[in-house]
């Protein structure tokens, strides 16, 4: 039997804390909890979590601020707490590397299925190392989980890693959104599918690729996207 899942959940309701604490170690999770940005680095720091359930209004260290130290620090999955009315910080979030966000109110039930879908998506859990994917100007790593363009370094998120080893893989096809969120965010995933608008837009910021006339990545109206360069 493998370790248990850690979650951190960040949020400064404590009947949500006790509520997704109760539930979460129900389903099997060793659960940890904090009421605010700070305690939350600190915890996350000291367990070493696997999913962080954050909240996105935190008093004093907002949530996106923690999202920005958690992922200068350490790589957990990162799923946001957020309101109807914060579709910006939603948006930010997942430019800032989240994995995926639950809209309050929300079902504990959910919380844990977008939990486990997080989980699937296994990380550098290959175990035959997948020869680089070479273009070009975009050299993709997968074993390393490293991307090169015209000979630099670009730093990725995973899931924006993942994304674009999805693209990559088979050039010139025509993904649609349902089809991404199925490969890269797992089958069973509940959000809404412009989420892969929102991490195909911070990959053309990093890889610097104008959507007008692009170079790696381009828009098909009305249906997806597709990796448009070829390799060598």
């Amino acid at each position: 039997m493998g370790e248990m899942v850690r979650v951190l959940v960040v949020d400064d309701d404590e009947a949500i804390l006790s509520l997704l604490g109760s539930y979460l170690a129900r389903e099997g999770f060793e659960v940890q909890t904090a009421g605010d940005g700070e305690a939350a680095l600190a915890a996350a720091r000291t367990s070493r979590p696997d999913v962080v359930v954050l909240d996105v209004l935190l008093p004093g260290l907002d949530g996106l601020e923690v999202l920005r130290r958690l992922r200068a620090e350490g790589e957990p999955y990162v799923i946001l707490l957020t309101a109807k009315a914060e579709e910006a910080d939603r948006v930010v979030g997942l430019e800032l590397g989240a994995d995926d966000y639950v809209t309050k109110p929300f079902s504990p039930r959910e919380l844990v299925a977008r939990i486990r879908a997080v989980l699937r998506r296994g990380r550098g859990r290959a175990e035959v190392p997948e020869a680089p994917l070479v273009f070009p100007r975009l050299r993709i790593d997968p074993a390393r989980r490293e991307v090169w363009r015209d000979g630099e370094r670009v730093y990725l998120t995973p899931l924006e890693f993942d994304l674009l080893r999805a693209l990559a893989s088979f050039p010139g096809r025509v993904w649609t959104r349902e089809q991404l969120i199925e490969r890269v965010w797992g089958h069973d995933y509940f959000g809404d599918e412009r989420v892969v608008d929102a991490h195909i837009k911070e990959l053309r910021r990093k890889l610097q690729d104008d959507p007008a006339r692009p170079s790696f990545i381009g828009t098909v109206r009305g249906v997806g996207y597709r990796f448009v360069d070829e390799p060598r």
